[in-house]
């Protein structure tokens, strides 16, 4: 599997077009205090003001130009009373923009993933946590639209080299095995070796085209839905999978 070249551009592109359409969610026909089925618990008020904590968050993070980690963490506060999440929401997406788009994306910036300490980090992370709240925010109205499989792609890569490495797994985490994750839209494929806690993403274009990796799982499908299951927004049984297909939930994030 290699690694996609993508780009600071590619990412606020991204950013761009699944805040519009987070946007739209918001405003229309599905009422603010609709049960969010995907975020059990929420409102889509609630998760309208999650994401803006993300952002406030990352738009004091991001400028500082240094990889320390900050003082305080992420807040995640219910919403207080007499703000207007969409209000709030907008002016937090918008800041959030003009702040990735004027940072370097080399600049040096905290992240939490075993990945370079550079602000293109959140570039990347704010596109995905858009997109997978996008989705979301959709399904509060009964109908999401699939999740662009190019960024989809890089969603499944983002989710194997930094939130399962560093520990942001919600599965279990006592499987052992190889397993294979087909894109099958953009013709990916990516080799993960479970090893109870730990995770390898296996490059394979390292390895000959005749080895047998020795996968005890499989899973198969378009991009997007490969993502919205690595992140349990979906069943893997979604997919067509095979195998020993208990092993899937070991790559759950979250």
């Amino acid at each position: 599997m290699s690694k996609p070249q993508l780009t600071k551009e590619f990412w606020l592109t991204a950013l761009r077009t699944e805040g519009d359409a987070f946007r739209t969610a918001l405003g229309g026909e599905t009422p603010l205090d609709a049960p969010v089925p995907t975020c059990p618990g929420w409102q889509l008020r609630d998760l309208a003001w999650h994401l803006t904590q993300v952002y406030v968050w990352v738009n004091a993070l991001v400028p500082r130009g240094v990889t320390d980690r900050p003082e305080h963490p992420r807040p995640d506060e219910p919403l207080p009373a007499g703000v207007d999440p969409v209000v709030a929401w907008t002016d937090a997406f918008t800041e959030l923009i003009a702040t990735l788009d004027a940072v370097d994306p080399d600049l040096p910036a905290y992240n939490w993933a075993p990945q370079a300490k550079k602000a293109s980090f959140w570039h990347r992370r704010m596109a995905h946590e858009t997109a997978i709240h996008r989705w979301d925010a959709q399904m509060a109205g009964g109908l999401s639209e699939p999740i662009e499989s190019k960024l989809a792609s890089d969603g499944v890569t983002e989710v194997l080299d930094s939130w399962l490495p560093a520990g942001r797994r919600s599965g279990p985490t006592n499987r052992a095995g190889m397993i294979a994750l087909h894109a099958t839209d953009v013709d990916q494929i990516w080799y993960v070796r479970l090893r109870g806690a730990g995770v390898a993403l296996l490059d394979t274009d390292t390895l000959l085209d005749s080895d047998d990796h020795h996968e005890r799982a499989t899973a198969s499908g378009p991009a997007s839905d490969l993502v919205l299951a690595l992140f349990g927004r979906v069943a893997f049984d979604t997919l067509l999978v095979s195998g020993d297909t208990g092993l899937l939930e070991g790559l759950r994030a979250g």
